[in-house]
């Protein structure tokens, strides 16, 4: 099992940012996870929020082991040419540790009041699929002419490609069955979801069968979900343990109210005993 961290870039001060991730770095956290807007989503009125690109930029230089992501970005807030641009950049200053997580946007707020677009549920997943094919063919570092439903490029071309050959391990956040696992199925290193058991069961048996279509070897597809640290310990690790009998390789743990000392203990008392699975 590997665990990530949630450092959730709002409500503090950029130096908190910094030393959240650095102590996960030290703590032996697989990955840091920011989140991908740009107002903060939880508590009451105005508060910092860090831009989730920039903000990885500058995580990259402040650490050296760390993977990084955000968890996941969402496809209506930059056009997919520079999004491929910024994570080429992102992946070169982190030499080869960006985690790259899509998905199709969701908060309609956001958006109203930002004067973003944020087009019908259909259209936002036709962006998601011209995304992932531009995305994989611009990091090919080839000439790319492509006709989309959304986007279209026109002998485009980017250098450099990315450290991570073919391309930064691509995350696919989702449960839904007519669009999302699909597309998890056909392009997903990693397919990141949430649900009980019985839900999880069912969805990644769905994943699989999908995967066998798309020609791809469904155990190439680690399955990831998160992970509460504000719960008793042994609740928390009753929880772990199911993750892994459910074939779960990864999860996020949210940075809990409790602070710093928390995820301490939870890295020196409960890591250790899912590190082999």
């Amino acid at each position: 099992m590997r665990f990530g961290i949630d450092v959730a870039q709002q409500r503090m001060e950029f130096g908190e940012i910094i030393e959240r991730v650095r102590f996960g770095e030290a703590l032996g956290f697989d990955g840091a996870w920011g989140f991908d807007h740009f107002v903060p989503m939880y508590g009451e009125g105005p508060g910092n929020c860090f831009e989730g690109m920039t903000t990885l930029a500058a995580l990259a230089a402040a650490t050296s082991t760390i993977r990084l992501g955000l968890l996941v970005t969402g496809v209506t807030y930059r056009h997919p040419s520079v999004f491929a641009a910024q994570a080429v950049t992102v992946d070169h200053a982190s030499a080869g540790r960006l985690e790259l997580a899509l998905g199709a946007a969701w908060y309609d707020a956001e958006h109203r009041q930002l004067g973003l677009e944020f087009p019908p549920t259909g259209r936002r997943f036709d962006r998601l699929e011209d995304e992932l094919e531009i995305l994989t063919r611009l990091f090919t570092g080839e000439v790319v002419s492509y006709q989309g439903a959304q986007i279209s490029l026109d002998k485009a071309q980017m250098r450099p490609v990315p450290v991570q050959r073919p391309h930064p391990p691509i995350w696919i956040g989702g449960s839904g069955r007519r669009r999302t696992l699909p597309l998890a199925a056909k392009w997903a290193d990693v397919w990141h979801t949430y649900g009980s058991p019985e839900q999880l069961t069912t969805l990644s048996a769905e994943l699989d069968r999908l995967a066998e279509a798309a020609g791809r070897d469904p155990a190439s597809i680690l399955r990831a979900s998160s992970l509460s640290l504000s719960e008793p310990w042994d609740d928390v690790r009753r929880e772990v343990a199911a993750m892994d009998d459910l074939g779960i390789g990864y999860l996020v743990c949210g940075w809990p109210g409790e602070g710093k000392a928390r995820v301490e203990e939870f890295a020196s008392t409960v890591m250790p005993e899912f590190a082999g699975t």
